[in-house]
């Protein structure tokens, strides 16, 4: 996330409707991914204020109290939702019992991933506009005397059970599942996953090296996870992998890093915009070197990414202690081993190079603190 403000100088927050200072409407452009203060002028349609976004704006037709979405639509555009919007297919019973809360952190969350992956340049397309290679989300609850909604992925849908929003819901599977994290912003990273998954390795050439790293994802998918959910991980997947639902099947193994690798290049993307210095910190660890990375490379390759994995290490160290302090569970209770850290190596050459054979340049969007 980025260090947003409003023209005024009071600090913006990805899900501001309003300047808490000047009173001022507040939206968000998915083009150029800008938050700012918006003006309505006298032919009824909007302008971002003293910020570089051309053009006009209709607010999405979710913009009120339901949903809160604070992102725009172009005005040259027939929609009346948002790009975020659209990608919902399937919303809950809004006048059953919490439904219209939950929807409301669902949409919230959602429209926080799916900024994400646009950092990264990443394609976003509702499924109504490519039904081949598009992306949609069903929000559902579980009904009385029907079978019971499962989180999952099925070529470009995503489903949620929305009583993930539940405080009690998500800590009860957590401990029966035996995860040691379990987020909305989570799910939604690991299910895309399998999407982008089907997106950029499927029958591609990054399938190769896939299964060289990961394994060979044609292995039973159902008969994996019963194994899994039946004996549990292997005994030493502390050791080769980043959970573990990870060491379940290549394809959880995979949807388990990319997860990690937003949630790492998030947070410290968040971190470098607000310019804290994990530099700074006296804290000695023992870095990553280059034998973590994948591939063979030029000694100058893959520098950027050991550096902010490394920075990572620092930073979730600080941020565990700090939470500790509160008496709250660690944000990030993992512990990263050199396996797993070439995965995530992997993941990010998938993400910033065009060629299998290529060695990606320092991402533009990144960078580290300090």
């Amino acid at each position: 996330m980025r260090a947003f403000s409003c023209t005024c100088g009071q600090p913006l927050f990805f899900e501001n409707l309003r300047c808490v200072d000047c009173g001022a409407d507040i939206g968000m452009d998915a083009d150029t991914l800008h938050l700012g203060p918006i003006d309505l002028d006298p032919g009824g349609e909007w302008t971002f204020r003293g910020a570089p976004v051309a053009g006009r704006f209709r607010p999405c037709e979710h913009r009120g109290e339901e949903v809160a979405c604070n992102w725009m639509v172009p005005a040259y555009l027939p929609f009346t939702e948002c790009l975020s919007c659209r990608t919902t297919r399937m919303i809950p019973n809004l006048s059953r019992p919490r439904n219209a809360a939950r929807l409301r952190e669902l949409e919230a969350a959602k429209r926080r991933v799916l900024f994400n992956v646009m950092v990264l340049n990443l394609p976003v397309v509702p499924r109504e506009e490519d039904p081949e290679r598009g992306v949609a989300f069903d929000f559902l609850e579980t009904l009385e005397g029907e079978p019971a909604v499962m989180t999952g992925h099925a070529s470009g849908l995503v489903t949620l059970n929305v009583a993930e929003a539940d405080d009690d819901y998500r800590e009860r599977n957590r401990d029966s599942l035996s995860e040691p994290y379990r987020t909305l912003v989570g799910h939604l990273r690991h299910e895309l996953g399998h999407y982008y998954w089907d997106r950029l390795l499927r029958d591609g050439p990054w399938l190769r090296p896939f299964r060289g790293l990961f394994g060979d994802e044609r292995a039973d998918y159902g008969e994996a996870l019963k194994r899994h959910y039946a004996n549990g991980p292997p005994s030493d997947w502390r050791l080769r992998f980043i959970s573990s639902y990870a060491a379940s099947h290549p394809w959880e193994d995979w949807a388990e890093t990319w997860a990690h690798y937003l949630h790492i290049r998030s947070t410290l993307e968040t971190v470098a915009s607000y310019k804290l210095d994990t530099n700074s910190v006296t804290l000695k660890i023992t870095p990553f070197g280059r034998e973590a990375l994948h591939g063979s490379a030029p000694p100058e390759a893959g520098e950027t990414f050991l550096a902010w994995i490394n920075a990572w290490l620092v930073l979730t160290t600080v941020l565990n202690e700090t939470a500790r302090s509160m008496g709250q569970p660690d944000i990030y209770p993992f512990v990263l081993n050199a396996p797993a850290v070439t995965k995530l190596h992997f993941v990010h050459r998938v993400v910033t190079c065009d060629d299998v054979d290529a060695i990606e340049p320092p991402p533009e969007t990144l960078q580290v603190p300090g």
